[in-house]
């Protein structure tokens, strides 16, 4: 089986982790004495996992010194560089295309998302859905929804601020209601999705999965009862090292 990749989100301006972000990239905003990015690079060696793509923008300096110093944290990290224009989730990863070529599947993660998720069993059932894309979503309060029908299949998408709907899939839904559920920030994605993407430039992974989802098989995988929280705001570091040693 070829290896699976890692590609760690840390490109974004983290404007509600101000004031750290005024002076620094979130991914390394540190939680008990190390950095979210290097929590998740030794997250994803936990399930062997040590070919890693970290794409930064906001500054990208303080990022690749922190990974050149620390020599990666035992893995080895390519950079995709965004400084020019940050792209959000679904262009940076279009971007980082060259970077995970020569792996089947890969995993790809906020850096601001600390978990206990068995990466493992996300993979597997990937793997055995021959799916294109394989969330992890919870069930939780959230103000955004993905929309599954009875096979875990993603049709749509839900704000409940806003009451909007989008349900593309709505053809794979039968009879039954659409089930609501949590994205965690946590996908294992197959190489294939490359070839369908049909956006270029700045654009977002849930953008790209409504645009896929009616003619593709993205699976919704249910770990309501792991440990996932966003490290996102001041006080969610706070709540993470009382969670996460």
């Amino acid at each position: 089986m070829t290896k699976i990749a890692g590609f760690i989100l840390a490109a974004g301006l983290g404007t509600r982790l101000k004031p750290w972000t005024d002076y620094h990239p979130k991914a390394l905003a540190v939680v008990n004495g190390k950095s979210l990015l290097q929590r998740n690079v030794e997250y994803l060696q936990k399930f062997g996992i040590t070919e890693v793509v970290v794409n930064v923008h906001h500054f990208a300096e303080q990022i690749i010194e922190a990974i050149a110093t620390n020599k990666g944290w035992g893995s080895h990290i390519s950079i995709s560089d965004e400084t020019d224009m940050v792209l959000e989730t679904g262009g940076g990863l279009l971007k980082a295309k060259s970077l995970l070529e020569g792996h089947e599947n890969f995993v790809l993660m906020n850096c601001d998302i600390l978990t206990d998720l068995n990466l493992n069993l996300l993979i597997n059932q990937h793997q055995q859905n021959q799916a294109i894309a394989t969330l992890a979503v919870a069930n939780r309060e959230t103000s955004r929804y993905l929309l599954f029908n009875q096979n875990h299949e993603m049709v749509g998408w839900k704000n409940i601020k806003t009451e909007e709907i989008k349900l593309p899939g709505k053809q794979k839904l039968g009879t039954a209601e659409p089930t609501p559920m949590a994205f965690s920030g946590i996908h294992v994605l197959s190489k294939a999705i490359f070839d369908k993407i049909n956006f270029t430039g700045k654009f977002s992974m849930i953008d790209l999965y409504l645009d896929l989802c009616a003619h593709n098989k993205i699976i919704g995988y249910d770990h309501s009862n792991d440990l996932v929280l966003d490290v996102g705001k001041p006080e969610a570091v706070v709540r993470a090292e009382g969670l996460f040693k």
